[in-house]
């Protein structure tokens, strides 16, 4: 378990450094480091599937896919979802978005439990309960102050509970689905690679980026495997309790990138914060429990 454990803070801590790197890319932007993420991390992904030898999850979605070939449109719209995601996980550090996309995490695991209770009707404890008030309190004090929450951080928290669903619903909620995935985002890493700004032919006019790129590719590959590695080796309940560690850490990469919370966005993070406490709790308790169980 201590391994598990070690695997899924090191990845929350690398996909905070990555957040952070991609403001040292300059002059690439946002498509063009998603693009180079994209087209260097696949190998490793690829690499760590076949030693794992789970390359059967593979073979059989693509049987799956040859024998109903509409499951290719949702895979399609899947890796869609996804290439959003990581677009704007790049994006937003360096348009002073960050801490936007840093409450889009921290609402997340408060939306999945939300879409957990619609739309496959299951039931929340009181803490989650509590902890679901106390997240509408935070958003109905940034929809009193703006109007409305950002679209960055909307689409994190809307976005992801989207994507898991239609997965589920497609039967690829596994690593073989995320392989599919990515392989259906190279187009578009190739697209952005070549057409952007600096593309492959200006890079000789920026010689560090021959190395800060490379770099990319080992933190975003080592972050995706680390993270995957966790999710094999802990049990759910645990897995998810240490996945509010990296929201924490993208909120402190916000801020050292400058961007502040100002008085009146303090009563819309404060309770979202305490919702995620709430929920922290729920999951010390219930890993406690299974625990003594096993004993």
């Amino acid at each position: 378990m201590s391994k598990g454990i070690t695997f899924s803070v090191t990845s929350s801590v690398l996909f905070a450094v990555l957040y952070y790197y991609s403001t040292l890319l300059a002059p690439l932007n946002g498509e063009e480091i998603f693009g180079w993420r994209t087209l260097l991390t696949f190998p490793f992904l690829t690499l760590f599937i076949w030693s794992r030898r789970q390359q059967g999850l593979i073979l059989n979605l693509l049987h799956r896919m040859r024998q109903n070939p509409a499951l290719i449109l949702g895979a399609l719209a899947t890796s869609a979802f996804l290439g959003v995601q990581l677009w704007l996980f790049m994006w937003a550090p360096l348009h002073g978005r960050a801490l936007n996309v840093s409450l889009g995490y921290f609402l997340l695991p408060l939306t999945m439990l939300m879409t957990g209770r619609i739309i496959y009707k299951e039931r929340l404890s009181r803490l989650q309960n509590l902890a679901a008030m106390c997240a509408a309190v935070g958003v109905a004090n940034e929809l009193l102050q703006i109007g409305s929450l950002s679209w960055e951080t909307m689409l994190v928290a809307l976005g992801y509970p989207v994507y898991f669903v239609l997965r589920r619903r497609l039967g690829s909620n596994n690593i073989g689905g995320l392989w599919f995935d990515m392989v259906f985002l190279i187009p578009a890493g190739v697209w952005f690679v070549y057409t952007g700004d600096v593309g492959i032919a200006s890079l000789s006019d920026f010689p560090r980026l021959y190395v800060l790129i490379p770099v990319l590719g080992v933190l975003s590959a080592f972050a995706l495997l680390f993270y995957m590695i966790a999710s094999q080796t802990l049990s759910l309940s645990l897995f998810g309790l240490l996945g509010y560690v990296e929201p924490v850490l993208l909120v402190v990469v916000a801020l050292l990138l400058g961007e502040t919370i100002d008085g009146a966005e303090w009563l819309t993070y404060i309770p979202i914060w305490i919702a995620v406490l709430l929920l922290i709790v729920e999951g010390v308790k219930n890993v406690y429990t299974r625990h003594n169980l096993k004993i």
